[in-house]
């Protein structure tokens, strides 16, 4: 009997302990920054990005900024409209000549406005 209660005790340690840390663990979170996003706008438009590097930047959601989800949405787009991933094997980029002169747009809107925020953060 004294093994039984020495078994049930610890088991019942051992799934008490697992459930009391899956109770109090969050889940880890992912949060795209502009820079990073400016830092993959940049390889694209030098043709140094993957499809996978693209798109696991560029199909998550960013739920902490609405301005950022704008630009990641329209990197989507632009995506969508203008990309030719299949011939990234050969050599050639991403996107066609229409999609770059849009992202490189893009990616000077994006680095403006995050000058601007860093100067009003700066500023009393």
């Amino acid at each position: 009997m004294a093994l039984f209660l020495l078994i049930f005790a610890v088991c019942l340690f051992v799934i008490g302990g697992v459930v009391l840390i899956l109770l109090f663990s969050r889940t880890p979170r992912y949060r795209t920054e502009p820079k990073q996003l400016l830092e993959l706008f940049d390889k694209a438009l030098a043709n140094q990005v993957g499809e996978n590097e693209w798109n696991v930047v560029i199909n998550y959601p960013i739920r902490h900024d609405d301005y950022l989800e704008g630009v990641r949405r329209r990197a989507q787009h632009l995506m969508q409209e203008h990309g030719r991933p299949w011939q990234l094997a050969q050599g050639k980029p991403l996107l066609d000549k229409t999609g770059r002169e849009e992202l490189s747009a893009l990616r000077s809107h994006l680095a403006s406005h995050q000058r601007l925020r860093e100067r009003q953060r700066s500023q009393p």
